[in-house]
């Protein structure tokens, strides 16, 4: 087709083999579209096109995908809010006819249904960091490394220490959604027994709260981490190589483990070889 069609916080550009749609970047745009910044989404990809009323005199156009299709909507598995969804284009009520007309001749170039044997839509790009309550979450393509903060990490998490997770290792990703009760993001590990049943016991889970872990950080992470999940691409040789660590850092560190070992949390034996590690990596 080759039109455009504008809406509210977003424009569709209808091509020949794919939707382009391109977000907007105002005050009043949901974070997580300010976030995506596009998203091409091929014919293949959609199995269905929706056109209803929306609210306060308007009309909604939204793309159904197929299951599997995008790491975004699979990571998200229905948690987004409707004001969040990145398919749903909300139009003035008087442009119906014209929404009706694009939804007709995009349905009219569907062939495909059912669930997606791979992804078709893009991941976001990494490298991708956010911070969530008890840590730091990195992830640069091939790993994802975990960095406890002392006010926030259990004491669980700081027996384990800082974590590294090669994607190779992995077989998904749990996100749930920071806007609910117990909001977390948890790697799911091969050959690995079952998890702790809490997020903040998990050393391959980092936990969300009030301004930690936000659904427009959170969300596109997990969402590159399921990517690279699925197409299980060899983890490049990584240096063996210790980095040097900010001497303040480690003496922080330090400081709080001998907290957690005042406090009876860990034994003498974890204290004693918990400090020769951190000091190890000055």
């Amino acid at each position: 087709m080759g039109d455009v069609l504008a809406g509210f916080h977003a424009a569709w550009e209808f091509e020949s083999d794919s939707v382009l749609i391109r977000y907007e970047r105002g005050i009043r745009t949901p974070k997580l579209f300010q976030a995506l910044g596009e998203r091409r989404v091929p014919l293949e990809a959609i199995e269905g096109v929706t056109l209803a009323p929306g609210k306060r005199g308007t009309v909604v156009l939204r793309i159904e995908l197929r299951p599997g299709a995008d790491p975004l909507m699979e990571a998200a598995s229905g948690q987004l809010k409707e004001s969040s969804d990145p398919y749903r284009l909300v139009l003035p009520a008087e442009r119906e006819t014209l929404a009706e007309y694009y939804a007709d001749e995009l349905r009219a170039q569907l062939t495909e249904s059912g669930p997606a044997e791979r992804h078709l839509v893009a991941a976001p790009e990494v490298p991708l960091q956010f911070k969530a309550y008890d840590g730091k979450a990195s992830f640069d393509g091939t790993a994802v490394a975990f960095r406890w903060f002392w006010t926030g990490a259990s004491s669980a998490k700081w027996k384990a220490g800082d974590q590294r997770f090669p994607v190779g290792e992995l077989s998904g990703v749990e996100w749930r959604s920071p806007e609910v009760f117990e909001g977390h993001l948890r790697l799911l590990r091969r050959d690995a027994g079952a998890p702790p049943a809490q997020a903040d016991q998990d050393p391959a889970a980092v936990v969300f709260g009030l301004g930690y872990g936000p659904v427009h950080e959170s969300l596109p992470f997990a969402a590159a981490v399921l990517a690279a999940v699925r197409n299980c691409a060899p983890v490049p040789a990584v240096s063996t190589a210790r980095a040097r660590r900010d001497p303040a850092d480690i003496a922080e560190r330090i400081r709080h483990l001998g907290e957690l070992h005042q406090a009876g949390l860990v034994t003498d034996e974890e204290f004693s070889s918990k400090k020769a590690e951190l000091l190890a990596e000055l």
